[in-house]
C-alpha cells in the first residue's frame, strides 16, 4: 500500500479499538489544520470531543474527513539493495575510495593555504 489515505484506514478496521497512538495522531493533525486556518473553532472543537468519545476506528473517519491530505506510506523511503531489516543501522564498512581521496586532497589543499597564509603575514 503506497499512500493510502487516513480516512480509508480507519474505515478499513471500522471495529477496531481506538488507541492512545490514534487519539495523539488525530489531535496533532486535528491542532495542525486549526493553526493553519483549515477549521474553524466550532469544527475544531466538535471534532475533537468526537475524537475523545470514539471507541472504534470507525467513529474517527468524520473526525479526519475533509481535513488537508497527510501522505503516508508502508514503503521505504529509501531502496536499494540493503542488507538488514527495515530500521537497522547498516554496518559500518570502508569509505569508497573517491570520498577517501577527496579528503586527503582537501586536506592537502588546507594545509597548503595555511602555510602560504603564514608565509605571506
Amino acid at each position: 500500500m503506497s499512500g493510502s489515505s487516513v480516512e480509508v484506514e480507519y474505515a478499513h478496521d471500522a471495529a477496531g479499538e481506538v488507541t492512545a497512538a490514534d487519539r495523539d495522531d488525530l489531535s496533532n493533525r486535528l491542532n495542525d489544520a486549526f493553526a493553519g486556518g483549515a477549521l474553524t473553532m466550532e469544527d475544531y472543537q466538535t471534532r475533537l470531543n468526537a475524537l475523545f468519545g470514539a471507541t472504534k476506528r470507525g467513529e474517527l473517519v468524520p473526525v479526519i474527513q475533509g481535513l488537508p491530505a497527510e501522505y503516508r506510506s508502508n514503503e521505504p523511503a529509501v531502496g536499494g539493495d540493503q542488507a538488514g531489516k527495515p530500521g537497522e543501522l547498516a554496518p559500518i564498512g570502508r569509505a569508497p575510495r573517491n570520498l577517501v581521496i577527496a579528503g586527503v586532497g582537501g586536506a592537502a589543499v588546507l594545509v597548503v593555504l595555511i602555510v602560504l597564509a603564514v608565509l605571506l603575514i
